[in-house]
């Protein structure tokens, strides 16, 4: 069992400012969405009109934190205790005494996902690595100090760069690069693997920078940084590759590609895998990101011709919006829909958007995650990322087994076998030979 612990906070206010690539920089506050929290009578909730850009009161209270970690491990001990925040946890001002009190020496804890431009000491780390920690992700951009002070927004990068050193020397540290074309690329990007590789770190995650509305800058905030291109996906993909190659730790690249386990969407990749799903027994059409589509694609080809996936325009299936919706062509979308399950709008404008042809759609939402993103297969094994794919999968058939439409075919063939079961039982129980084999016993 492993228990969460949000500090809370708010990006570029409880972060010493927005990095230059930040995703949340420029988010101005938005009507809501729309979201499968809401009510279906209502668009809008705490999700999509709050949590989905961060907005937050601060960080919160110390005690509030234990009382939180005390509640939720009342029943037994965790495995690992995760911190995470929307601002920087390095930044979190009694982050120390956090990590003190839900470890006590005991559990080991995980800071998921810092910039460390809250380190202003060069003896941090150690001390939080004495007080539990055993796992970070960080966010190191470049081992440039200069690359860093410039784009990361960092007043200490010395200081912050000797933190980083040690966290990798004493604990399992997961880098993570958000790679820009002409920044921290190229030679660069050669010298912090190089670097990284030295210090020990467990692995290095390669991002794609989202700088457009297809890439899911849905919030009126694109671009991020005005004039840059970000290398697509297969680009990532290539890089990414090409260091697990180079270097001797982990390396994945985000959105798309984990070289070792084969995430997101292994079982592309391991169709043997396949047999052991359910069989399709109703038709439907899956709407996804243009990122999964081919993935997804190849998966339900190889499982028989009754499910069709159909692409919109955005990357992450997840933040996709009713704009998709209602720019998505109708033609191969079936009379059953299954959508992406946190898709950011109102199940009443899905409705309307997908029936603007005149035929009547019947929408439904499909599970939140239907595989294991490459940001978190880096902390699992192949064998544990094929798991947890054929339990997602597994529930995302027997939804359309329920939900989706009779196929004609497969009831004429069910019925016929059916019949022939029943006349060949018929035939056996009037047969002159049984009935003398039960007249002799």
């Amino acid at each position: 069992m492993q228990v969460t612990v949000d500090v809370g906070g708010r990006p570029g206010l409880d972060c010493k400012g927005f990095c230059s690539f930040c995703y949340f920089k420029g988010v101005k506050r938005v009507e809501p969405s729309g979201c499968r929290q809401c009510k279906p009578y209502k668009k809008g909730c705490d999700y999509c009109s709050r949590e989905v850009i961060e907005i937050e009161p601060g960080y919160k209270p110390l005690d509030q934190l234990i009382f939180e970690v005390s509640q939720k491990s009342a029943s037994s001990t965790p495995e690992m205790v995760i911190i995470k925040g929307n601002g920087d946890i390095s930044c979190y001002p009694h982050l120390l005494d956090l990590v003190r009190t839900v470890s006590d020496g005991k559990v080991p804890v995980f800071l998921d996902y810092t910039s460390g431009k809250g380190f202003t000491k060069k003896d941090e780390a150690g001390q939080l690595v004495d007080a539990g920690v055993q796992r970070i992700s960080f966010s190191i951009f470049s081992t440039n100090p200069d690359l860093r002070r410039k784009f990361v927004n960092d007043k200490h990068p010395e200081i912050v760069l000797s933190n980083f050193r040690t966290f990798c020397e004493r604990s399992e540290l997961y880098a993570m690069i958000v790679l820009i074309p002409g920044v921290n690329d190229g030679m660069e990007l050669e010298k912090t693997c190089q670097d990284l590789q030295d210090m020990g770190a467990k692995g290095l995650m390669l991002m794609s920078f989202a700088n457009s509305r297809e890439q899911g800058l849905i919030f009126g905030n694109e671009p991020v940084m005005p004039g840059i291109i970000p290398y697509g996906v297969e680009d990532i993909r290539r890089i990414a590759t090409q260091i697990s190659k180079n270097y001797d730790m982990r390396v994945i690249g985000t959105p798309l590609w984990d070289p070792l386990t084969g995430a997101p969407f292994a079982l592309a990749h391991h169709k043997k895998e396949l047999k052991r799903l359910p069989a399709i027994e109703r038709s439907a059409t899956i709407i996804t990101s243009s990122v999964a589509y081919p993935l997804l694609s190849s998966i339900f080809q190889e499982l028989g011709n009754e499910v069709n996936v159909v692409a919109t325009k955005k990357e992450i299936g997840n933040l996709i919006t009713q704009e998709d919706f209602e720019n998505l062509g109708l033609k191969d979308v079936k009379d059953r829909v299954i959508i992406p399950g946190m898709v950011l709008a109102h199940d009443r404008d899905i409705h309307k958007a997908l029936r603007r042809d005149g035929r009547r759609r019947l929408v439904f939402r499909g599970p939140d995650e239907l595989t294991v993103v490459s940001e978190r297969s880096i902390y699992i094994t192949p064998e544990e990322v094929l798991e947890k794919e054929i339990e997602a999968f597994t529930g995302l058939i027997m939804q359309i087994n329920e939900l989706g439409s009779p196929i004609p075919e497969y009831y004429a063939d069910k019925k016929s076998v059916q019949e022939g079961c029943v006349s060949s039982k018929h035939i056996q129980s009037h047969s002159p030979s049984r009935d003398r084999a039960v007249q002799a016993s």
